[in-house]
């Protein structure tokens, strides 16, 4: 496939209207600078947009950064819908959750003790005012319709009835000099913390301090159930009777996706299962503005975590489900009634953006509303043909946009980032397209770095996505920003080769049983089509690096080719059969390779990148957090020490403090500088951070030699 088949869009940061977020207009370019550490950390990061249902105004959440404290503080802000003018309604630093409440007010959650309570504020100002005061910290929750009552996801002692005997459980826990765990059943530990004794229940809690708290799903329940779609999972009838909630109640949940959708009656009793018939995922449910419908994503195949999310509808009277999105061959992620329950809308991963489309209810007409960019929280503007929702880009952060129903009228509604953005040098993007693995087209990004002439020669630095079934999308990351590796002066490539969202059930289905197959060729495919379609890319001259399945494509390359400068494994699986057996959700791998490690011993020695050792010998740079218990550090371990017995070139930065991703402010800036630096000293790139001593970035690693 040639240039001529490339996507003829150039994405270019200084003409993007209307399909990136907050992209300022040029000023003083030459006075411009490429995007730094410090820089990325002085960006306001948007999210949980809600639009009000009965005023013109929408509440968001705003975190920012402080480098050198290594602090971030998130506040509820608010948007007119009329004025346009934002201001900040809260300055406790620990804000989040905004839901809105009757009468102009919006509550949230907000650690200003020791637990996490919800709090409200009025949207014309003032002091916020706390609305429960329960011994337990709240993970989440959702406002009934008369402002008066919520339903709260909290992780309670079950054995207790009362909050009096919750707090004096949790006291007595703490006092304990014995901090040993006794476990009888998986899981015992999920991404980055350890179970305790306590489980996830709903409570349903007074507002008005009117009446106590009764706990709907006493005993052995837990809820929400494990990540498997990533929404709220919980809901309250419009008329206050009845709430819905996700859980996974078998015997084994460590092995089965088998969550259900239940319903229970506020003033007690047995929850219901509205979703016994299917065995795999039913999660997120939402009920209809009108209380004839509970919607929510299903999926077809147990035990398959990346199966296709179908909207589908629950009638309250019949008893009956049905699929909304059948047709659609792609995945739903967050959804919302309209006002007037005729439709939902919805969001989409969709050739490498995420899209908006609408549905109609019941007949199930399916509508595209918005389709470039990376678009979330989405929401209807009560009363106007118009919604609201946050986009970004590969060049430019989150920010709140509208725009018609119909996906018109696209506005930018804030630019928090615009003074920062305004201080960078300009990179452009481009979408390709080529043919991969069995001929199959494969999409991806390419950016061009700061300061471009088309007449030089640059490295090219693949970026791989993790998942496996995920996606390298037109977003600004906050973590695996890919405009930050075209700093030091590298074209940048992020293909999106099988096994990826967004193209369809039959191309994501083929990673599943063939990790280091047709994804491995797609991306050694992608990197001679750039080398021998644009001209100033130099093919002899290469690095990758990736994260989680990223990582484990960087081992798997180790062991089958010898075309990369260097490479960067970030949290990558390095040894199958011991990942499965120190990882939590077994249902993964065994999905994934057929099997446990004794039943299908084969697929796991065939796709383990320990089994190619013999073969690494390019420059390794290997990066762990201790606390990741998704990828257990351990991996990161076996990984650097093959490296150092095979005597190949390679580094280890291992965080105490760190899980599957890097969080902390400055722990970032040093993964940024030794990647980075790594990465341009096998290229051959004078680079250095700004402001910075060459070994400055790494003065605080602890390193032990013999």
């Amino acid at each position: 496939m040639g240039a001529d088949n490339r996507l003829k869009t150039i994405i270019c940061a200084l003409a993007l209207v209307g399909l990136v977020a907050g992209a300022p207009r040029p000023v003083h370019a030459e006075k411009r600078s490429p995007l730094t550490v410090e820089s990325l950390y002085k960006m306001s990061r948007l999210s949980q947009l809600v639009v009000s249902p009965d005023s013109p105004h929408a509440a968001f959440v705003v975190k920012r950064f402080d480098l050198e404290k290594n602090k971030s503080r998130s506040n509820i802000w608010l948007l007119s819908l009329k004025t346009g003018k934002v201001r900040q309604l809260t300055r406790a630093g620990s804000d989040r959750a905004p839901r809105w409440l009757p009468g102009g007010q919006v509550a949230f959650l907000s650690r200003r003790s020791d637990t996490t309570q919800i709090w409200c504020i009025d949207i014309k100002g003032g002091e916020a005012s706390r609305l429960t005061d329960l011994p337990v910290s709240i993970d989440n929750f959702v406002v009934a319709a008369d402002g008066r009552h919520a339903a709260v996801q909290a992780r309670v002692y079950p054995e207790c009835n009362t909050m009096a005997c919750q707090k004096a459980r949790a006291d007595q826990e703490k006092k304990d000099p014995v901090k040993a765990r006794l476990y009888d059943k998986l899981l015992y530990r999920i991404w980055d913390e350890w179970r305790d004794q306590r489980l996830g229940h709903v409570l349903w809690v007074p507002l008005d301090n009117k009446g106590s708290v009764r706990d709907l799903t006493p005993g052995s329940w837990q809820t929400p159930p494990l990540d498997l779609n990533g929404g709220r999972d919980l809901s309250i009838s419009p008329d206050g009777k009845q709430v819905a909630f996700a859980a996974n109640t078998t015997a084994q949940p460590a092995w089965n996706t088998n969550n259900d959708v239940f319903v229970v009656d506020v003033k007690g009793g047995r929850p219901k299962n509205i979703t016994s018939k299917n065995k795999a995922v039913d999660a997120g449910p939402v009920y209809s503005p009108d209380g004839k419908y509970i919607a929510y994503v299903a999926m077809k195949r147990p035990g398959f975590e990346a199966d296709r999310r179908v909207l589908t509808l629950y009638d309250r009277k019949t008893k009956k489900s049905f699929p909304l999105t059948e047709k659609l061959d792609r995945s739903v992620g967050q959804f919302i009634w309209s006002p007037d329950s005729a439709e939902l809308l919805f969001v989409v991963a969709e050739q490498g953006h995420r899209a908006v489309y609408r549905v109609a209810v019941p007949s199930g007409k399916l509508t595209r509303t918005m389709a470039k960019g990376t678009n979330t929280n989405v929401g209807y503007v009560s009363g106007e043909n118009k919604i609201l929702f946050l986009q970004q880009s590969i060049m430019a952060p989150p920010e709140v946009f509208s725009a018609s129903t119909d996906g018109s009228q696209l506005t930018q509604l804030t630019r928090f980032n615009a003074p920062v953005l305004n201080t960078l040098k300009p990179v452009a993007v481009e979408e390709i397209r080529y043919a991969g693995a069995a001929g199959d087209p494969v999409h991806g990004f390419l950016i061009k770095p700061p300061g471009f002439s088309p007449k030089k020669k640059y490295p090219l630095l693949i970026i791989i996505h993790g998942g496996p079934q995920g996606m390298s999308g037109n977003a600004f990351h906050p973590r695996w920003n890919l405009q930050m590796f075209t700093t030091p002066g590298f074209v940048v490539a992020a293909f999106n080769f099988h096994g990826s969202t967004g193209y369809g059930t039959k191309f994501r289905d083929a990673v599943s049983k063939d990790w280091g197959g047709k994804p491995f060729e797609d991306i050694m495919k992608g990197v001679d089509y750039v080398a021998k379609t644009f001209p100033f890319v130099n093919g002899h001259n290469v690095s990758a690096a990736g994260a989680s399945y990223g990582g484990f494509m960087i081992n798997w390359i180790l062991g089958h080719t010898d075309r990369f400068r260097s490479l960067i494994s970030h949290a990558g699986v390095y040894d199958l059969t011991s990942m499965y057996g120190a990882t939590e959700e077994l249902w993964f791998p065994e999905w994934e390779f057929g099997g446990t490690p004794w039943t299908s011993p084969a697929q796991y020695e065939k796709f383990s990148p320990s089994s190619y050792v013999e073969k690494f010998k390019t420059p390794t740079l290997v990066i762990h957090g201790e606390h990741d218990y998704r990828v257990p550090y351990t991996q990161g371990l076996q990984l650097f020490t093959a490296l150092q017995r095979q005597g190949v070139e390679s580094k280890l930065l291992l965080y105490p403090d760190e899980t599957h991703f890097v969080q902390k402010p400055q722990n970032a800036r040093l993964w940024w500088h030794t990647m980075l630096g790594w990465l341009a000293d096998h290229a051959k790139i004078r680079w250095q951070a700004k402001g910075r001593k060459p070994g400055k970035a790494r003065k605080k690693v602890k390193r032990i030699a013999r």
